[in-house]
């Protein structure tokens, strides 16, 4: 009897994995529409926030923070942009390198965000098959001064949503762009040469990040 009940709850659990993975997969968002909510999402708060309208740094950092990275995979951007060095770092400088790499990156999205004022965005049909887990979702900023700027994202399928790990502006893909430099840092210092580089610009961005902030307030 103990064995029959076993093998009963065996299977009843087994049922309720299966059903609540197809309930996830059927109510991930696509990742156009990932795009979509995201952008809208952050423009709407970034036009209507006071705090980031009167120059208030810290909380641009905390919406990059809340509605951004949540849906970035950092890991995979610095792998790529770090290249054929990636395989030669310990554990303990990739964890390095993708944590610098990723303080580098928050304090673009918030001077994008900082710079939010009365553009408007536009959304490309995507064009991908149902089966891809790989796609790039094509938007562009519609200024009221100026010509549009092209703005694409790269995303992959994972388990728990897609998540981006790609962006191109302007016809120039963000990881390519630093993967030339990382490269170049790598080959006169080492890993932990470029882990020092990227941790001293962080601090500079740091204090000319809040000040550009304010000007642009």
């Amino acid at each position: 009897m103990n064995i029959l009940k076993k093998i009963i709850w065996t299977t009843v659990a087994g049922c309720t994995l299966m059903m609540a993975t197809a309930a996830t997969a059927q109510t991930q968002e696509a990742p156009d529409v990932l795009i979509k909510r995201i952008s809208e999402d952050v423009m709407a708060t970034a036009k209507a926030d006071k705090a980031i309208n009167s120059g208030d740094a810290h909380r641009v950092q905390q919406i990059v923070e809340e509605k951004i990275l949540p849906y970035v995979d950092f890991q995979r951007t610095t792998m790529l942009a770090t290249g054929r060095y990636w395989r030669d770092a310990s554990a303990e400088q990739k964890k390095r390198l993708t944590e610098e790499f990723r303080s580098l990156l928050v304090y673009t999205y918030a001077g994008a965000i900082a710079q939010i004022k009365d553009q408007q965005l536009e959304y490309k049909p995507l064009r991908a098959d149902p089966a891809d887990t790989e796609v790039i979702v094509h938007t562009q900023v519609i200024q009221p001064r100026g010509t549009p700027i092209q703005l694409s994202y790269r995303l992959e399928k994972k388990e728990s949503g897609w998540k981006i790990y790609d962006v191109n502006v302007l016809g120039a893909w963000l990881v390519q762009a630093y993967k030339d430099s990382f490269a170049s840092e790598i080959g006169k210092s080492g890993i932990d040469g470029l882990i020092k580089t990227l941790t001293e610009k962080n601090k500079k961005l740091a204090v000319s990040f809040a000040q550009k902030v304010k000007e642009a307030s």
